[in-house]
């Protein structure tokens, strides 16, 4: 099987933008809607043919239910210190910066398609020297996404923002503050109205992810460095897609490994949601409490406007979560499986709320049985050298069960029949 085409280019110009800067009249970096506007060339350095190896790891945590920051650990073959950040004579000396930025592609051999990996910016260049004859010098150069910028900035108004404001507003109105390039965003309009916004001194990732919480919707970075947000809609899995199936029969794509796991780390029976200026609103299943203890949810200070709404969302889900099942926790894929075409695409093409179906076959058990789940890819990782490709997909349920929280917002369903 031929390993897809991976394509590594670091770019050493400042600012948050990927895109080469834009020099007016130049035949390569003056390309109009591509570029950003500079008076000097960008100087940006593809390494694709010395890499060694490369580990991205991107998703979101199970537990606290947010997205975490993306990783990169790119090694690199350097035999003559070229990205030695103190090697003088280095052609890069004097550029090599913490926070300058690094893509990583991936090229399908079968469809020529580019698929994007991981946009980031770089944290630390870690060269080492060898002394023996045969053995090559590497950097390993390790990077961070877009949500380390979002944490280095602070602040506490936000021109524009007031009451009434939808939730995909507020995202944008929080990013403009930071002066967040307009290029790099994904922005959902939501469904939540706002409260004013608060004027306590922040990071902007905190204040994005109350938002993004208050929605209960996704913030997140992409793989070519966009901030994405993400409405309720899609993260309760209310936007439908035809699931890839993964599955050991031969009916699906064939995986190297897949974990299953059954236990309580999903389950959430007492939930309180207090919105800033309200009063807290509180959710139990006392069925579920009795069956499993209690496990508490508690959000404070979010923005939605009314206790009522609070309420709805601790309703929703408090039912969501009052109960757990066998689920399927990650998918392996191994890209040196032969004749491994659609193993290939669902390794570089999915992506954060992309619907999977996993089914396994149980052995030595008696008579037949089976594992079937459909569940939406949470995270994804690569480890990735020369002669070998691993993808890992995490998986979970939706966050929100889209019937309960669409019976709850609809007044369907309320909290005397979904506690008991």
């Amino acid at each position: 099987m031929t390993l897809p085409v991976v394509n590594v280019v670091i770019n050493f110009s400042t600012g948050a933008g990927f895109a080469p800067t834009l020099v007016l009249d130049d035949p390569v970096y003056g390309i109009l809607g591509t570029d950003a506007l500079g008076d000097s060339a960008s100087t940006i350095v593809d390494v694709s043919d010395v890499v060694q190896s490369v580990n991205i790891t991107r998703g979101r945590n199970a537990l606290s239910d947010v997205f975490q920051t993306g990783t990169l650990g790119l090694k690199i073959a350097d035999q003559t210190g070229a990205f030695n950040p103190s090697n003088t004579s280095s052609p890069y000396y004097g550029l090599l910066q913490p926070l300058r930025k690094v893509t990583i592609t991936a090229t399908d051999p079968d469809t020529s398609i580019t698929w994007p990996l991981f946009a980031g910016y770089i944290t630390g260049y870690n060269y080492q020297q060898s002394q023996f004859v045969g053995e090559v010098s590497t950097t390993t150069i390790t990077a961070v996404d877009g949500f380390r910028l979002l944490n280095l900035a602070t602040l506490s108004t936000v021109t524009g923002a007031t009451a009434g404001d939808l939730s995909g507003t507020r995202i944008n109105q929080i990013l403009d503050e930071i002066a967040w390039p307009s290029t790099l965003r994904d922005v959902d309009a939501g469904l939540t109205t706002m409260q004013a916004n608060p004027t306590t001194t922040r990071t902007a990732l905190a204040a994005l992810s109350t938002v993004s919480l208050s929605e209960y919707g996704a913030l997140y970075m992409d793989a070519i460095g966009n901030v994405t947000f993400q409405d309720r809609t899609v993260t309760a899995g209310s936007v439908a897609n035809t699931p890839t199936v993964f599955a050991d029969d031969g009916t699906g794509i064939k995986y190297h490994q897949v974990k299953w796991v059954f236990d309580d780390t999903q389950i959430y029976n007492d939930v309180t949601i207090t919105r800033t200026g309200g009063t807290a609103q509180n959710s139990k299943n006392t069925s579920s409490i009795e069956t499993y203890f209690n496990h508490s949810y508690d959000q404070t200070d979010l923005l939605m406007q009314t206790d009522a709404v609070a309420l709805d969302y601790a309703q929703a889900y408090c039912a969501s979560r009052a109960e757990t099942s066998t689920r399927c926790d990650a998918i392996t894929l191994d890209l040196t499986t032969p004749s491994y075409t659609a193993g290939v695409t669902a390794a570089l093409s999915l992506d954060y709320f992309d619907q999977v179906t996993v089914k396994s076959t149980q052995p030595n058990t008696v008579g037949t049985s089976s594992l079937n789940k459909t569940l939406q890819v949470f995270g994804v990782s690569h480890a990735i050298t020369p002669n070998t490709w691993f993808t890992t997909f995490t998986t979970l349920e939706p966050i929100i069960d889209s019937f309960i929280l669409d019976s709850v917002l609809s007044g369907i369903l309320n909290d005397d029949v979904l506690s008991y």
